[in-house]
């Protein structure tokens, strides 16, 4: 047996009860890049530790036997991750129809409506409360 199989055995059975990396690891990893080259523009020593205690808890995620827990953080950071993107998302969407259509909240709910653009004064029937209001587009 070689000595990179060896290594590679070694690896393996170091790796057994361990999960590796999940999201939220590969996002601790990509924001402490980000922060190191971040201090190498800025020369802040500030963005380098916090980059550093980044990598450092990315490295104690991948290494874990704590699978359960460490599964617990993940999907809780993809719940706040997915409703992040999805507010960028709709605000970009809104950017892009801004010519189209008119946004605007229910004044019950609140909940984002929207109305084509020059049809004038028009009853407008919330789809989530039902509540129904006049709104000019």
């Amino acid at each position: 047996m070689s000595i990179f199989q060896k290594a590679k055995e070694g690896l393996r059975k170091f790796m057994i009860g361990r999960r590796g990396a999940d999201e939220l690891s590969l996002a601790l990893l990509i924001t402490s890049l980000a922060l190191s080259m971040l201090t190498t523009i800025t020369r802040i020593g500030l963005f380098y530790l916090v980059g550093l205690v980044a990598y450092g808890l990315s490295l104690f995620r991948m290494f874990s036997r704590n699978i359960e827990k460490r599964y617990a953080e993940n999907m809780k950071f993809l719940g706040v991750w997915r409703k992040a993107r999805s507010s960028v998302k709709q605000f970009v969407n809104r950017l892009k129809n801004m010519r189209k259509y008119k946004y605007f909240k229910c004044p019950e709910c609140h909940s984002r409506l929207r109305l084509p653009r020059k049809v004038g004064e028009v009853t407008v029937t919330c789809g989530k409360c039902r509540h129904a209001f006049k709104q000019r587009a």
